[in-house]
């Protein structure tokens, strides 16, 4: 073979191969051409790409869509996830029937659309935004394309796409995780908008197999309840539309050199957006989902709001409520929740009352109730009439706020945020009746005793604030010629005070009186008591406080609370 013979063969096999891999150029094929494994459509302005490639590692073949102009090679929806071709014979191409068929070896279907609608001339196209759609060549009305990828997402959610359900079909667009970076098949985790049989207010959740990871909160007319940075900015816009057709999430990029995506993670667990950087040529994260521990679903339990403290979580039962489990609430297993202190007062027509909580994620609302039209005032009334009613608020913040949303039973999944939180009215018993007033108006003292009954069985502790470290010094206050009475209280440490209580936390506290705060706590052998600590800008004196000790003490009524002890330690 001639020198001129060999080159020429050689470039027509180079050429050959050449043309096997770059793109046809065209954004669509008709019924009459099929695109095989090496050739690709390229949407017209040039952003992205549908063909075949191999995932990471992965020597299989799938038929997908990516970015053209990212070196680093994105894909954005597959066909065939599970589906694997283990050669390149793979081949598309629009059936007789106007559905598009992936086949291997030219005779097994490995992947089809099976529309049900017909066209009288079906094209596949590649359109800008990444969308893959088969309809009718001089059709450009996306509510009769005859199938989209955009309908039915892999693991990622691009701008322009919905997320969430046609409630004419049914259809439910959800994402789905890889289940590894060579395996595009479906991992076990999904992201979607979920509809409850018992509420009007849907919610995004995070799901690993039938387990909730994460709960978005119910949209509030500016943004989820408990996604506080969805809110306006410079990178992209975001539209929720609920109605009777449908109900979804989107977003459109306001730049379109900006190129960005919501993609759902099985590595990390988490739902993440991710903006591409050039200069570096990678991937960078913009925000995620759960954001921080307080986001994971449930974490304490019903009627407990989650606050994070240093970058860790710490729950807290909503006031009026105590732990479930004290000890397992102190171990930080807040699993099981927290419980009411008192029944509500429901029959009676002044029995009930409302506390106001600010800057929370709302509770989840798969037992609610909304009314689009109510005022904040008639939602109280609405929640008041009904036994079972736990919590009531706007269900829009916008302006002034408008409409109800009320809760049935626990209140699930709260926690704090630490910006555009939202108000939340939690019913309560009603409070201690006013002082009875005289004939002439004027209030009357009652000093009230705590009966056993109303405290069940609670014994009170006192907790005094001095400015004293050693045990002379604590001795030193008994002195002075009060020893003699031999009161016999033991002196508790100031530590095991300090655990009980959950360090002094809010939600522990029981009220407030001159000279300090009352709390509540559980010893370690389950016995409940409470503990008054004397505040440090207390005006009660040394006297006073060892009269008032001594009082109760002498005092042995079988409706005063008995008095265990108390402490004196360092500053406490």
């Amino acid at each position: 073979m001639g020198v001129f013979s060999f080159m020429f063969v050689v470039t027509s096999i180079f050429l050959f191969f050449f043309c096997r891999t770059v793109s046809l150029e065209v954004d669509k094929i008709g019924p009459f051409h099929s695109l095989s494994d090496g050739e690709t459509l390229v949407s017209k302005a040039g952003d992205f790409e549908f063909g075949f490639f191999s995932p990471g590692k992965s020597k299989n073949r799938f038929l997908g869509i990516w970015y053209k102009k990212i070196p680093v090679q994105t894909a954005v929806w597959v066909a065939n996830r599970c589906s694997p071709i283990n050669d390149s014979s793979g081949l598309l191409r629009i059936n007789r029937r106007g559905n598009l068929v992936l086949l291997y070896q030219n005779k097994s279907v490995f992947w089809s659309t099976n529309s049900s609608k017909q066209a009288h001339k079906p094209v596949v196209q590649l359109l800008d935004l990444g969308n893959l759609v088969l309809k009718d060549e001089i059709e450009r009305n996306p509510d009769t394309y005859l199938w989209q990828s955009f309908d039915h997402p892999s693991d990622t959610l691009l701008p322009g796409m919905k997320l969430g359900w046609d409630l004419k079909t049914g259809l439910n667009r959800f994402l789905s995780s890889w289940k590894s970076a060579n395996d595009p098949c479906h991992g076990d985790l999904s992201y979607g908008i979920e509809l409850e049989p018992n509420t009007t207010c849907p919610e995004v959740y995070i799901r690993k197999g039938a387990k909730k990871l994460y709960r978005s909160g119910a949209w509030n007319g500016l943004r989820f309840s408990g996604v506080p940075e969805l809110k306006t900015n410079l990178v992209y816009d975001f539209k929720y539309v609920h109605n009777n057709d449908e109900v979804y999430y989107t977003y459109h990029l306001k730049v379109s050199l900006i190129v960005s995506r919501i993609v759902l993670n099985q590595t990390t667990n988490r739902r993440q957006r991710l903006a591409w950087v050039d200069p570096d040529r990678t991937w960078t994260l913009y925000s995620s989902a759960p954001g921080d521990d307080c986001d994971n679903y449930g974490l304490c339990g019903g009627n407990g709001n989650c606050t994070m403290e240093n970058y860790k979580p710490l729950c807290q039962c909503l006031e009026g409520f105590k732990p479930k489990s004290h000890e397992k609430w102190r171990l930080s297993d807040w699993s099981e929740g927290c419980v009411r202190e008192n029944l509500l007062n429901c029959r009676k027509s002044d029995g009930d009352e409302f506390v106001k909580l600010g800057g929370l994620k709302l509770p989840e609302t798969t037992n609610s109730w909304v009314n689009t039209s109510m005022s904040l005032n008639e939602c109280r009334a609405k929640c008041l009439s009904n036994c079972s009613c736990t919590a009531y608020t706007n269900f829009d913040i916008r302006g002034q706020g408008s409409g109800c949303i009320i809760w049935f039973g626990d209140l699930f999944d709260i926690r704090q945020l630490s910006s555009d939180g939202q108000d939340l009215f939690i019913r309560m018993p009603a409070s201690k009746p006013s002082m009875p007033r005289n004939g002439d108006g004027k209030v009357v003292a009652v000093i009230a005793v705590a009966t056993v009954g109303v405290i069940s069985g609670m014994v009170l502790v006192y907790c005094l604030c001095t400015r004293t470290s050693s045990k002379d010094h604590e001795e030193s206050y008994w002195d002075n010629g009060q020893k003699k009475e031999d009161l016999e209280l033991p002196l508790f440490d100031f530590a095991m005070i300090a655990n009980a209580t959950n360090n002094f936390a809010a939600n522990n506290k029981l009220g407030q009186r001159g000279f300090g705060h009352v709390y509540k706590e559980t010893l370690v052998d389950g016995q409940e008591i409470a503990v008054k600590r004397l505040s440090r800008c207390s005006s009660q004196g040394m006297n006073e406080f060892k009269n008032e000790v001594i009082l109760i003490v002498k005092l042995q009524h079988r409706n005063l609370v008995k008095l265990l002890g108390c402490c004196i330690q360092s500053e406490e």
